[in-house]
């Protein structure tokens, strides 16, 4: 009974979407909307979890495949540019008793130098821009 449930249900999504990042996304975020509507009292609240509802369907039931395909890249673009933020700002505070960060004023690149080394000459090994910072 279970396995011909799971048969059908296999059928139906043969040639659709499916769950991506972007879906787990919104059905977070419907689900925290959720949450915080049961708590506080907002006008349109049934309104806007029934249009976060519908675009998830949506998305997972969609034909269209290289259409959400490309929606979520670009999800996934906007989260690893917020992320990634985060992960540079944990790795420097890990490493801040020993090193200095700097960013390259020419290329952006960041560049770690070794702390109580006085004033020296950086050289970033992406552009070969010099310029001079205290160790």
């Amino acid at each position: 009974m279970l396995n011909r449930i799971r048969y059908k249900l296999a059928q139906f999504m043969q040639g659709r979407y499916g769950v991506d990042n972007l879906s787990r996304f919104l059905f977070g975020l419907l689900l925290v909307y959720l949450v915080v509507t049961m708590f506080l009292p907002f006008r349109f609240s049934s309104v806007i979890s029934g249009i976060l509802l519908v675009l998830l369907y949506y998305r997972t039931f969609s034909r269209n495949i290289p259409k959400r395909y490309e929606e979520n890249q670009k999800f996934l673009r906007l989260r690893d540019r917020f992320t990634s933020r985060f992960r540079n700002f944990r790795s420097d505070w890990a490493q801040r008793r020993e090193f200095h960060i700097y960013n390259c004023p020419n290329c952006r690149q960041r560049i770690r130098i070794p702390k109580g080394k006085g004033r020296i000459m950086v050289r970033c090994p992406r552009c070969g821009h010099e310029f001079e910072k205290r160790s």
